[in-house]
């Protein structure tokens, strides 16, 4: 539907399903954006050592928002080509080559927001960098290398965008080394460090830990269906969903422990009060 020079998607000219990831790209970015100001809003309502997590959320948030709006602006684009073909086989082309342009911005976002997810894992230990200089070190290199291995997976095409698969799964399993390498070294400081947190701390650090040794897995599952007929609009859908959990969710996961931590300090009464006459 035209107005004026402003194209606006509709089912009817695009099909349910590129609309379904056009939601769900838009709801995405609402989400992180929102969850910048969530961040910055509750700094003061966390415990004190926690606050750095809320940065972390932030910059997560700021990053991931800005990626989704240029996600959505270019898939805008593809949706207004697409609605001038008719062949299902063209229309097909069209979303399949997209996804490709489309894959970069992410691989961008997770190259700054995956090691930022471990950080504040790592912050609800209250891990300081020069307690474990070396796993810390090792840790966001390999979660580097692991995004810019899998980016480079990604990019073996040919000429025409056609998948060069044994590149791409060569690549994919170099990616692979990285993210167990995270992994050990994420688990390593929890063994090291348990210890010091109160169960509220370590509740959170398994939590954020486990998200990461599970959702994590959809983005190479989605990374190993694009070697198949499959319709990208699916993994697109799941990327965004999986997206929106693993940086709001953790977000919000790590505002509960710094909260309730600061709650037990403070006198029940003199927080009701406050609440009272807010």
């Amino acid at each position: 539907m035209m107005f004026s020079t402003d194209f606006v998607p509709t089912a009817g000219e695009v099909g349910l399903l590129p609309m379904l990831t056009y939601f769900f790209m838009t709801l995405a970015c609402y989400c992180f954006l929102g969850n910048v100001f969530f961040c910055l809003l509750t700094n003061q309502s966390v415990a004190p050592e926690h606050r750095i997590s809320r940065a972390y959320g932030g910059v997560i948030a700021l990053v991931a928002g800005v990626s989704y709006l240029l996600i959505t602006r270019f898939y805008h684009g593809m949706l207004h080509d697409l609605s001038q073909l008719s062949s299902p086989e063209a229309r097909a082309a069209l979303i399949r080559h997209s996804y490709q342009a489309i894959g970069q911005y992410r691989y961008m976002d997770w190259a700054v927001t995956t090691p930022l997810l471990l950080l504040k894992a790592s912050s609800m230990l209250r891990i300081r960098y020069r307690e474990a200089a070396t796993a810390i070190t090792v840790m966001l290199l390999a979660d580097f290398f692991m995004v810019l291995a899998g980016y480079i997976g990604e990019q073996q095409l040919t000429a025409t965008g056609e998948i060069i698969t044994s590149g791409k799964l060569l690549w994919g399993a170099i990616s692979t080394v990285g993210y167990v390498v995270a992994v050990v070294a994420l688990y390593g400081l929890y063994k090291r460090f348990a210890a010091r947190g109160n169960d509220t701390e370590r509740w959170g650090f398994r939590f954020i830990g486990l998200t990461t040794v599970t959702t994590w897995g959809v983005y190479p599952l989605g990374y190993l269906l694009t070697m198949t007929s499959i319709d990208l609009s699916y993994v697109h859908i799941a990327f965004s969903i999986f997206d929106i959990f693993n940086k709001v969710g953790i977000a919000v996961v790590a505002y509960l422990v710094g909260k309730r931590l600061l709650d037990e300090r403070l006198d029940e009464q003199k927080v009701l009060d406050g609440y009272a006459t807010a």
